[in-house]
Formats: C-alpha cells, structure tokens, sequence
C-alpha cells in the first residue's frame, strides 16, 4: 500500500534493470511509483513484470504505475532519470517543461562505448552538470546512484553500498538522501553538481574492479562513527 504523505516518484527510461531495481525498492518502502518509457506498451510490460515478481516474494499490492515520460514526469513530484547517456539530452529536452520547479535525479553515467571503462567525461565536466545546463535553474537537479549496481538492487535485502549526492539546492539533496535510505542504502551530501563528475567516474572505476574481480563492487564511506 502507497503512503499518501509521500512524494510521487517517476523513473524516466526506467524499463531497464536499474529502473526497475529502484522501482521496486521505493515502492516496497510505500511510494507511489511511475514506470516511465518512450512508449506506454514498454512502461506497462516493465509494471508488469514488476508486479509479478513482488507477488511471488509475498509482497502485496505496490502503487507501481506505467505511463510515456512526459505523462510520468508530468504527475510526479520527484522524477529519476535512468536512461542511457547518448539518450540522456532529448529525453531531458522532451520533458523539460513538466519538471519545472521540481527535483531531477540524474543517473546518467557519460559512458562511451566500447571502451566503458576508460573515464571519459563530457567537456561540460559532467552528466549531472549537462542536465543543469539544460533544465535550468528552476529545476533541482542531484547526481545520485551511479555507483550501485542494478543487480543488487533487484535484491530484496539491504545494500552494502553508500551513494553520493550532488546538486546546488542542500534541501535537494536532503530529499534524495531519504530515497536513497528508502531504498536501503546510506546517502551522503557530496557538494555541488560540479562534484557530480567525480561520482560518474568512479563507474568506469567499479568497471574494472568488476571485470577483474567477477563481482559487483560499491562504494563505502569510511571514518564515521
């Protein structure tokens, strides 16, 4: 059941494994979720398939929804962008209007294949900072989640992985911060979307060390009490 006091969620490109894998996460801790995609007949397969699958876990009824991205964007209150970076700009362009005076969370990792690990950043130093370009001022862009592995967020338990948070508005990134502990996981403010580049890459980083070691390595943050 979806927690009415809660904000309405919407993940843009979010018919993949990390779409999903948040999907799953924020609606199992009662929000209310809109699977986003380019067309409706994706979005409603990934809700889904979704559905089925907390079924089977013994989850009940999930406030898992399924509309095109501007729909999605249009009826959320904080909208997650997980589509892949050559997709990232004209998905931005297209939904730019309904995110005015809302909370964007980029995903998008500037990886350019084939070399994906090789740290290969924009010349606007970021992803994160590109969306800001585009969206302007009156959207509240945070660069979050780039550094945890869609595999394990389709896992039902708790993630051993901490995530950085960068954006301009501090009330931003205190507000994806309580996404990220929905979704079981430690959120760190991490300073302004300049310092997204350094979050996006660290994947190309965690590339390698998976490649090397057949694993699906995170990020912790250490010297806390």
């Amino acid at each position: 059941m979806t927690n009415e006091s809660l904000p309405v969620l919407a993940i843009l490109g979010g018919t993949g494994d990390l779409g999903t894998g948040l999907a799953r996460r924020w609606a199992q801790a009662g929000y209310r979720v809109i699977i986003g995609s380019r067309t409706q007949e994706k979005a409603e397969a990934a809700a889904a398939d979704l559905r089925e699958i907390m079924a089977e876990r013994g989850v009940g009824d999930i406030g898992v929804e399924a509309m095109e991205n501007m729909a999605a964007a249009s009826a959320a209150e904080i909208v997650t962008l997980t589509v892949p970076f050559s997709h990232q700009a004209s998905t931005l362009e297209l939904v730019k209007p309904a995110l005015q005076g809302k909370v964007l969370i980029d995903v998008t990792v500037p990886l350019v294949p084939p070399k994906v690990g090789r740290v290969q950043l924009p010349e606007q130093g970021s992803a994160g900072q590109i969306a800001q370009n585009i969206l302007g001022e009156e959207v509240h862009v945070v660069s979050a989640f780039q550094n945890v592995a869609a595999h394990h967020l389709q896992e039902g338990h708790g993630l051993a992985c901490d995530v950085l948070v960068c954006g301009n508005s501090k009330d931003a990134r205190a507000a994806v911060i309580e996404l990220v502990e929905a979704a079981g996981m430690r959120g760190f403010h991490a300073g302004l979307i300049n310092n997204a580049a350094a979050a996006e890459a660290l994947t190309s980083v965690l590339i390698n060390i998976n490649r090397q070691y057949k694993c699906h390595a995170g990020i912790t943050i250490s010297g806390l009490d």
